[in-house]
């Protein structure tokens, strides 16, 4: 019975000690571990709003750059269309001095054929 008690009193005096020194920490860890899990969990729903904001802001702009390239497209179709219309106000133009020097000659003609 006596190394029996030896034994009982040996862990009585260096291991309860410990144990009970690493039960602590092991606690302390636990709670610094559930901290970091709770900062966790907060940051990803941060994360999460931000990446829903993101998408709403992308969508967003997305439907301003494409309107924007409509805008664009129909500036593009007018001014098109506004050089049709200078060019042939051009081609007019050349037309009708080309018309008044032919009649000045045709007029040429007729009074040298007249005469």
């Amino acid at each position: 019975m006596d190394i029996k008690e030896a034994l009982r009193s040996f862990f009585k005096e260096m291991i309860l000690p410990e144990l009970t020194e690493l039960k602590s920490g092991q606690e302390k860890l636990n709670e610094r571990l559930d901290g970091v899990d709770k900062r966790l969990s907060d940051i990803n729903a941060h994360l999460v709003d931000q990446s829903r904001r993101i998408d709403t802001l992308r969508d967003e702009l997305n439907s301003r750059i494409d309107l924007v390239h409509k805008e664009i497209a129909e500036t593009n179709k007018r001014i098109d269309r506004l050089y049709e219309v200078i060019v042939r106000r051009d081609e007019h133009s050349q037309l009708q001095t080309k018309v008044a020097e032919l009649e000045r000659r045709l007029g040429e003609i007729e009074r040298k054929l007249a005469a």
